[in-house]
């Protein structure tokens, strides 16, 4: 049951367990409850049946005084069951979730927008409290509480009474399940389209800038108004459902109310209850039923957060990217053996690759766009995995090893830099956590950084703004290069580093990295020739195949695809208007 739970609703263990006290407490404590109304049917009974005299009345102080005390700690075991335990989960499960996301492989991320996961910690993480809180507790304990009191009437009074009392509850119940595959299919799609409108209001506010310039923001806000509109309509739509079927079962609820009255006004004239039973059935039917109502409600609500929990539960059971953290390698070159990889379109973006990346050499990946360099780069990293073949780093497997043990031995400039609102100097620092002050500024002077952040206001401490918005792009680069010179890792994977760059702070740069690369294996892709014309080898990637390897002179002394490109780039930058 404990792991049912836990996949259910997306649960720890710990949280599953607590959801079962919770439950037990709810219902323990909705019992408590019900022990006033048989005080209160004896005193009538005794009162009735002129029974009431000074030896009782001690019974029903100390009985009331006992139920008050029992009323107080379970209402307090309760609260403690179902906030605090809840509260404790859902910060269990958003950290778990964080932890999860940290060790999944790049290719589910690929199949996941950012609107998505923020609302599965955010969004999915709250309603699911709400449910743990409120709603699946209550329920629980509701059901069990009923269920218990109903059973224990059949067999204390007349059974018949208990009958047209309590047959509605099962069919109000089933009235609501039958609901529950319309219910999560219109959930379903109201999640879809909330997704939309949170992805358009997300690359809205992204790319404000490019609308503008282009005169599109009009054209834009009309489609993202009717994004917004659409989840109105069907917002409207899934409510309106749940309101049919639920308001359906609230009416067969009220039925009881009418069949109570009317078996019981049979059997009172026939003899066969008395008054007092007929009452207590009355005043029980009037008690039980409202209650029962909101327990119809908190149970389609709990059908419709199904579908958050499925979502949770798809990423927390998600397979992770296993490995051993230790590493048994001898050296640092890295070895692509036989290489294929396809994403999960299922086309293939290399087919047997094999080239090797040498310790202390500047390996340099280049070719047409689309021919699978930087799924190499990203290869190279274990941010996926290969489909065949395998990839080694000193004779090691890399999918044998932790991604995170296999990480800190890269540093990696991507092409697209990712900035933090912070000051420049801690932005680099992540680069090395504990990296003090001085190397963060020497790493700085080594990526050609001075130059600019000496004339920023605070210099090193000048916050740079969100994404560094603060910066042109070439600044930001030379940042997120400062980074890979701080880490100073035995593997450098470089995708494009200097695109952004003029050609001045361009050769900086590459100075810079001839002395960064001393006995390291350094991975570039580039597109602009002279970036790699100091490069000890050159592979030549098209349409996912090694068409070329070798040195720069080697490939240049034929009429190989290397020497085409470097021709054509030299009459590009000879063109002139």
């Amino acid at each position: 049951m404990i792991n049912r739970l836990q996949h259910k609703y997306a649960l720890s263990r710990q949280g599953a367990v607590d959801m079962v006290k919770a439950s037990v407490s709810v219902t323990v404590t909705n019992i408590v409850f019900m022990m006033s109304a048989g005080i209160l049917y004896t005193l009538i009974k005794d009162l009735l049946d002129d029974n009431l005299n000074k030896e009782r009345i001690p019974f029903y102080v100390i009985g009331s005084i006992v139920i008050l005390v029992l009323v107080a700690i379970t209402n307090f075991v309760q609260y403690n069951a179902t906030f605090f335990t809840t509260y404790r989960e859902s910060g269990v499960r958003r950290t778990a979730i964080a932890e999860k996301l940290r060790k999944l492989p790049l290719s589910y991320f690929g199949k996941k927008n950012i609107a998505d996961l923020t609302t599965n910690i955010m969004g999915d993480c709250a309603m699911i409290e709400t449910a743990s809180s409120h709603w699946i507790p209550e329920l629980i304990g509701a059901v069990a509480s009923v269920g218990l009191v109903g059973i224990s009437m059949f067999f204390f009074f007349d059974w018949r009474m208990v009958l047209a009392s309590f047959w509605v509850i099962p069919v109000a119940f089933t009235i609501v399940i039958t609901c529950s595959g319309a219910e999560k299919r219109a959930t379903r799609k109201n999640q879809a389209v909330k997704l939309e409108m949170a992805d358009g209001i997300q690359e809205c506010l992204e790319s404000i800038r490019d609308l503008r310039a282009n005169n599109a923001q009009d054209r834009y806000m009309e489609e993202l108004d009717g994004k917004i509109k659409k989840v109105e309509k069907f917002a409207l739509f899934t409510e309106l459902k749940m309101a049919v079927y639920v308001n359906s079962a609230s009416i067969v609820l009220k039925l009881g109310i009418g069949t109570t009255a009317i078996a019981g006004g049979i059997l009172f004239a026939s003899g066969e209850i008395d008054l007092l039973t007929f009452f207590m059935f009355l005043m029980l039917v009037s008690r039980l039923y409202d209650p029962m109502q909101i327990t119809l409600q908190n149970f389609a609500a709990i059908i419709a957060t199904g579908i958050q929990c499925e979502r949770l539960d798809e990423v927390l059971s998600h397979p992770i990217q296993g490995g051993s953290e230790q590493l048994n390698n001898h050296g640092y070159d890295i070895v692509f053996d036989h290489v294929g990889f396809k994403y999960s379109d299922d086309t293939d973006v290399l087919t047997d690759v094999s080239f090797t990346a040498r310790q202390g050499e500047v390996t340099a990946l280049i070719g047409p766009s689309g021919g699978g360099k930087t799924t190499i780069s990203r290869l190279a990293a274990r941010f996926w995995d290969v489909n065949s073949g395998k990839i080694t780093l000193g004779g090691e497997d890399i999918s044998k090893i932790d991604p995170e043990t296999l990480l800190s031995k890269y540093s990696i400039v991507f092409q697209d830099v990712t900035l933090f609102n912070n000051s420049v100097m801690e932005n680099i620092r992540i680069g090395k956590s504990d990296a003090t002050d001085e190397e963060v500024m020497e790493a700085a002077r080594l990526a050609n950084c001075e130059e600019f952040v000496n004339l920023l206001p605070e210099k090193f401490d000048t916050n740079i703004g969100e994404n560094g918005s603060e910066l042109s792009g070439g600044e930001r680069q030379r940042i997120s290069i400062a980074r890979a010179f701080l880490k100073d890792a035995p593997v450098i994977l470089l995708d494009e580093a200097t695109a952004s760059l003029d050609a001045e702070n361009e050769s900086a740069i590459q100075e810079a990295l001839s002395r960064l690369i001393k006995n390291k294996t350094v991975l570039i892709i580039a597109h602009r020739m002279r970036t790699i014309a100091n490069a000890n080898k050159i592979v030549v990637l098209k349409d996912g195949v090694v068409a070329e390897q070798g040195s720069p002179k080697e490939l240049s002394g034929y009429d190989s695809i290397y020497s085409r490109m470097t021709k054509q780039q030299l009459i590009a930058q000879n063109w002139s208007m």
